[in-house]
């Protein structure tokens, strides 16, 4: 039995952030204006950190200046709220990252409200996700578009295709079925209430797999020749998907790490220069 082909997300969002590093380098020398970035952390949860500086850092790569907002584990929904208002309204502000998890006691979904669509980079807002599903111009979700992304380079064509989603997360799960659907795949959504999800994925030409569960997709789950997105992310560098009993029966199969999760932030940083060119009127 054959073994599947890696997408590679690494190298070809080294590419996007190449040509994002130029686009801003010469949207600043235009405009005397950089692209900038606002990164929202309320706490100090260590995985939240650690993405966030790993943001940081490729803003500095592709040239854009990056604002970090530090606010305690404690910070009400207001206070929240209102931070957000205030970099929604700074000019100088082209993008807004609020970093998920934000604490329990936080309205999240109100807090996604309080960003301005035109700085919703994330795309993580009511306005973003009907823009983007009805196919308007606007900001995708940053993680399924890096994954639409990487099917575009891998020639992965999905019309026609049934295309299994298991995860309906307001950021991943459901925005992604959104993009599939708009490439003429016929998307089912699986959750933790589906019935048999084994047999539904087996049936798929497409697994998305999106649900934060460790290696919940078996080998034995994939249907011979099928693509596989693993967006899971786990302690331990594992994703939703066991990668090695699947990699013996996909045609396509994305690592973890470097598979989705660096085309996540190409895209972030892509759509942060888009957000600062039609700002700044480039």
């Amino acid at each position: 039995m054959s073994q599947a082909r890696l997408m590679d997300g690494t190298a070809l969002a080294r590419r996007i952030v190449e040509r994002t590093a130029r686009r801003a380098a010469e949207l600043t020398g235009r405009t005397g204006t950089a692209p900038c970035l606002a990164t929202v952390l309320v706490g100090a949860d260590p995985a939240s950190v650690t993405y966030v500086r790993m943001k940081q850092n490729r803003c500095r790569t592709a040239g854009i200046v990056s604002r970090h907002v530090e606010l305690p584990a404690e910070t009400s929904t207001g206070e929240l709220v209102a931070a957000l208002r205030s970099l929604s309204q700074d000019p100088a502000v082209h993008g807004i990252l609020l970093q998920h998890p934000v604490g329990e006691h936080v309205d999240e979904r109100a807090a996604f409200e309080a960003i301005a669509p035109e700085k919703d980079v994330d795309g993580v807002t009511f306005a973003s996700f009907a823009t983007m599903s009805f196919g308007g111009p606007g900001f995708v979700s940053c993680t399924p578009g890096g994954i639409l992304r990487l099917l575009d380079a891998y020639d992965v064509d999905l019309a026609g295709k049934r295309a299994v989603v298991v995860g309906r997360s307001a950021i991943l799960g459901k925005p992604v079925g959104m993009l599939l659907l708009a490439r003429d795949a016929t998307v089912t959504y699986c959750h933790s209430r589906t019935r048999d999800l084994a047999s539904v994925v087996r049936e798929a030409d497409v697994v998305v797999a999106a649900v934060g569960r460790p290696r919940l997709i078996k080998g034995e789950d994939v249907k011979p020749g099928a693509v596989v997105i693993d967006a899971g992310y786990n302690p331990g560098n594992v994703g939703d998907v066991d990668f090695d009993s699947a990699a013996l029966r996909a045609s396509l199969i994305t690592p973890v790490p470097g598979g989705v999760g660096p085309m996540t932030i190409a895209t972030l940083l892509e759509q942060t220069v888009d957000a600062a060119a039609r700002q700044l009127g480039g």
